[in-house]
């Protein structure tokens, strides 16, 4: 026989309806009876019927996580960490978080998430850039909303995002600290906002120190940002000879790339050309030399998510802001050591 509320309520000595404010996380209830409600709870293994609940509270505790699927790659990690951040978060809250992916064009005939069909979320996650069509439908069905790491081009929305111009300044500063005046740029598409934040952050470096930009040395790709492109960036700098003496790369997968090229090419890393990433990816130490990188604290960028998340479903009318995360720089072999 399956227990029940009231066998709980039973076992701790209070009322059903004690039992349902602890659960519920209701104020005014004294921390000695939330001890013997959550003891009694563990003790008879109790979980209660989701559904029932929902018929109560009006509330599916559910939280919707979409994903583009150009983001699900095993060389780059990068959002599946953020989806583990989310998901520890939203336990902490009672809340299961359900995952799907979308197509790079969001279609309204074919393309809408199922949860949304059914109405089995209280609010959506979006994380990583997407269709702004997709962002748009959800948001004009009302439905709470959180980006991270992607803002579209118009309109207000509650994001997460990294601190990308902080990020690049910094990295490209150290690189100009330890003796380096070419530096180079390699990235994806200037579309995304994140990669023009970043492109900003490196020229605001260059200029701050008197130091002039070479267009030989900035590499840019219009449609994607991953291994295959910084391997194409790589070789683009090794056939505009002379090249410079570091290069910031605007993500780790990129990064990588360029390293692979310049093994094959006997060129030294970090002895004839530096290099520092962006992202912290697990491939990056892992690669030969180890990349310096920047590091993305994205556990956290998740879990800070679904708080905002929570706090929009329990206060519809908060105003839209937007949480910047920090980030470090991780200095490890491709970086070197002072040139001076």
């Amino acid at each position: 026989m399956s227990i029940t509320i009231k066998d709980v309520a039973k076992k701790a000595g209070v009322s059903p309806s004690t039992v349902s404010f602890v659960m519920n996380k209701r104020e005014g209830i004294s921390k000695k009876v939330i001890k013997k409600v959550e003891k009694a709870i563990s003790e008879l293994n109790y979980y209660p019927q989701r559904s029932a609940r929902s018929l109560v509270t009006q509330k599916t505790s559910n939280i919707g996580f979409i994903l583009g699927e150009k983001h699900f790659s095993i060389a780059d990690p990068f959002y599946t960490k953020i989806l583990l951040g989310a998901e520890f978060e939203a336990r902490k809250h009672n809340y299961y978080v359900l995952l799907t992916s979308t197509d790079k064009k969001f279609d309204e005939k074919k393309s809408i998430p199922r949860f949304v069909i059914e109405n089995n979320v209280d609010g959506i996650i979006i994380a990583g850039s997407t269709d702004d069509a997709l962002i748009n439908y959800i948001h004009q069905l009302g439905i709470p909303l959180v980006l991270i790491d992607y803002l579209p081009r118009q309109g207000e929305f509650h994001a997460v995002m990294i601190d990308n111009f902080r990020g690049a300044y910094d990295a490209v500063s150290h690189l100009i600290k330890i003796g380096h005046k070419n530096i180079g740029f390699i990235s994806g598409s200037f579309d995304n906002s994140n990669i023009k934040e970043r492109y900003f952050g490196y020229q605001q470096a260059l200029e701050e120190y008197n130091l002039s930009m070479d267009q030989r040395f900035i590499c840019t790709d219009e449609e994607n940002s991953g291994i295959e492109n910084g391997i194409n960036a790589a070789r683009k700098l090794i056939q505009n000879m002379p090249m410079p003496s570091a290069v910031f790369v605007a993500n780790d997968a990129q990064a990588i790339g360029c390293l692979k090229v310049f093994k094959e090419e006997k060129i030294r890393v970090p002895e004839d050309i530096a290099v520092i990433g962006f992202d912290d990816i697990d491939f990056g130490w892992m690669s030969e030399p180890k990349l310096s990188s920047m590091h993305v604290f994205k556990e956290d960028m998740g879990a800070l998510a679904v708080k905002k998340l929570i706090n929009i479903i329990e206060k519809p009318d908060t105003k839209t802001d937007k949480t910047l995360v920090g980030v470090e720089l991780i200095i490890r072999e491709s970086c070197g050591e002072n040139k001076k």
